[in-house]
């Protein structure tokens, strides 16, 4: 198992209030991850749930076709959340971009 270190949407907290570190371990199988190009997000009273599926744009007439690779479950508490570090993650990757697409600055004449 190789073990992930990423940021953590909600850090765990224990009785003192004190942030907890999370030991999180990755299957080889699971280790590639899955490829999206489509979510849709739907939700009830209790739960939101976002399902990830990989679709063909290249098909031009009638129905798309789909297959569906992975699907979450979520309270709302967490979703929150989620959509809190998303745009955390979108700022800062816009930031990061935006630095690297800079003009490169012109060199003076010689002389």
């Amino acid at each position: 198992m190789k073990k992930v270190s990423t940021a953590v949407v909600s850090p765990p907290v224990d009785d003192e209030g004190q942030e907890r570190q999370l030991n999180l371990h990755l299957d080889p199988e699971n280790l590639a991850g899955v490829y999206a190009n489509f979510a849709n997000v739907s939700f009830s009273d209790y739960e939101f749930t976002i399902t990830f599926a990989r679709i063909d744009h290249e098909v031009e007439d009638g129905e798309i076709p789909g297959v569906v690779v992975s699907r979450v479950n979520m309270t709302p508490r967490f979703m929150k959340e989620l959509l809190d570090a998303m745009q955390d993650s979108w700022s800062k990757w816009q930031a990061r971009e935006a630095i690297r697409n800079l003009p490169e600055p012109e060199s003076p004449p010689e002389r």
